[in-house]
């Protein structure tokens, strides 16, 4: 069962642009950018992932998004099935 991830961004001061064009190109296997928006309010860029388990995701986060060049911090929220 894929997992969705919801990662909010700080950027540093003039860099939502640029940080959301890097990570809506990026790729990391297992994972995939299903969404990026630049907004307002106290984040810079929220990006939706999907990935194929939660490991997977964990790395494309630490691994790729969190070294993308003007991320300053990163806050993740995992989506769940409410039955």
């Amino acid at each position: 069962m894929a997992v969705r991830g919801y990662v909010l961004i700080e950027t540093d001061v003039g860099k939502a642009k640029a940080v959301s064009s890097a990570i809506a190109e990026f790729t990391y296997p297992g994972a995939r950018v299903a969404a990026v928006d630049t907004v307002t309010g106290p984040y810079d860029v929220i990006v939706q992932l999907e990935a194929d388990d939660l490991d997977s995701l964990g790395n494309a986060i630490t691994e790729a998004v969190q070294k993308v060049s003007g991320v300053q911090r990163t806050t993740t929220c995992l989506a769940v099935r409410l039955a």
